[in-house]
């Protein structure tokens, strides 16, 4: 298409666009900002003691063949009754047959060169426990970090946690062949899995009863801190996960940092709090098969009877690689989303679906408001730079409707080499629209399809470009 722009606006049964240059007086990102570092600022890093065990003075051996998990419990415990304390593990690989699950006050430490491998055996990671599946409340197998109802807990240190999962193990339960998976073979489409679960949730039925686990190939997360408070995951390289990669839910003051999060499985998203509040993620690094950054708050009737949002989460000064969006909100949001703020990213990678994305749909619902993204550095990506999806995938009851609210997204200084589209949008219909998408000092570049804007009012473009043109 050369340089030329276009603009996909007059679509079928289009809403009315309304585009508008704001007055200095109206200059949104001023207050906005200042609220960011705030929540930032307040956010609490977990209370550790000064105490130290290392794992090889209670038996480890780092061989990579000898099962470590005693050791490791036998840490954690006695830390623990003394008032908490770090886990140390020295340099050296260990293997690790089942779940950890940290408790209150405690800090698994990974030294330089020091590595766990976890089983990559299902059976390992039974009992079941509390968990949530694609934002569906139940009982399943362990994560392969697990935390429940804790205060101050973190993982740290410069080691790396390898999930070892692969086309061999985990991976095939997706029922995908590009994952190993083969015809014939079972899997989370069963109706014994997946399908029986979104069931429960549409029925209601009390989550003690959703006894999941062995037979129902829901594959597990790899950290999930779930309804805790204070939790920091420092500096570790994560690789390899069966399923989503951290993973903390239902919990408050939570922070992810330089971490390095590869994973090129299905489903394996980077980086997704889900009903959380206060959340800090900065200066990390996300190659993943999906999404990088996905925020949640519950899928259908679970997320609506929580009622949690995910909500003051501040992105910054974080690298996106492959995957399917760089920074994502949904799909599962039925408890809403706001206060969402995303600073000085780069995002590039011809194998990077989207930059910035939300996706819901009128069975999800719940509202999703103020978004504030600056100073985003785009190469390249796949589909679009912005992207709005209200008729996402329903994969459950298309009987119900709970049309989402989607308003107020803010965007400055957000630049891009590459894409099909530069704003992609998609509203419900002429009663439900997007309201309100404000860019601003934006400049979009090689974009070869231009927008495509359906039902959608309250555009605002000050000073922003694409292919060169005025917005």
């Amino acid at each position: 298409m050369g340089n030329r722009v276009i603009l996909l606006i007059m679509v079928i049964h289009l809403a009315s666009i309304h585009c508008r240059e704001d007055t200095p007086d109206s200059d949104p990102f001023v207050a906005a900002w200042d609220q960011a570092e705030q929540i930032a600022a307040n956010i609490e890093l977990p209370r550790i003691p000064d105490r130290l065990i290392k794992i090889t003075d209670l038996g480890a051996l780092a061989d990579g063949q000898t099962d470590c998990l005693p050791a490791i419990r036998r840490a954690i415990d006695s830390c623990f009754v003394q008032g908490g304390g770090t886990v140390w593990i020295p340099a050296g690989t260990y293997f690790v047959q089942g779940p950890i699950h940290l408790k209150s006050r405690i800090n698994l430490h990974l030294a330089k060169n020091a590595t766990l491998r976890f089983s990559t055996n299902p059976s390992h990671y039974l009992p079941v426990v509390r968990t949530r599946w694609e934002g569906v409340d139940c009982y399943n197998y362990s994560p392969l970090i697990y935390a429940y109802q804790q205060e101050d807990i973190a993982i740290t240190g410069s080691g790396t946690l390898d999930g070892q999962a692969d086309t061999t193990n985990w991976w095939p339960w997706s029922n995908s062949r590009q994952y190993g998976w083969r015809p014939g073979e079972l899997a989370q489409g069963d109706t014994m899995s997946r399908p029986r679960l979104y069931d429960w949730n549409t029925r209601e039925v009390p989550v003690e009863e959703r006894q999941l686990g062995e037979g129902a190939y829901l594959r597990p997360n790899f950290i999930q801190p779930f309804a805790c408070t204070r939790v920091l995951i420092d500096s570790v390289t994560i690789r390899n996960s069966p399923m989503w990669v951290i993973h903390p839910c239902l919990s408050e003051q939570v922070v992810v940092r330089h971490a390095r999060i590869i994973s090129h499985g299905p489903n394996s998203d980077g980086c997704d709090p889900e009903s959380c509040r206060n959340v800090l993620i900065e200066h990390c690094y996300f190659d993943t098969g999906d999404d990088c950054i996905a925020l949640k708050s519950g899928r259908n009737q679970d997320g609506r009877r929580a009622n949690k949002p995910i909500e003051n989460v501040v992105i910054r000064d974080c690298r996106m690689k492959d995957g399917h969006g760089g920074v994502v909100i949904g799909s599962e949001v039925s408890g809403g989303a706001r206060n969402i703020y995303a600073e000085d990213c780069q995002m590039d990678s011809p194998n990077l679906d989207r930059a910035l994305r939300i996706k819901t749909n009128r069975i999800r619902g719940g509202t999703v408001e103020n978004l504030f993204f600056r100073d985003i550095k785009v190469g390249e990506v796949r589909e679009a730079v912005i992207r709005v999806n209200l008729h996402y995938p329903i994969y459950s009851d298309p009987n119900q409707e709970y049309i989402p609210i989607v308003r107020n997204i803010y965007l400055e200084g957000v630049e891009s080499s590459r894409s099909t589209y530069g704003l992609l949008i998609e509203g419900y219909d002429e009663a439900h629209p997007v309201q309100g998408i404000y860019l601003k000092d934006c400049r979009l570049n090689g974009v070869t399809q231009g927008n495509k804007i359906e039902f959608a009012e309250d555009l605002q473009f000050k000073n922003s470009l694409l292919n060169g043109a005025p917005l």
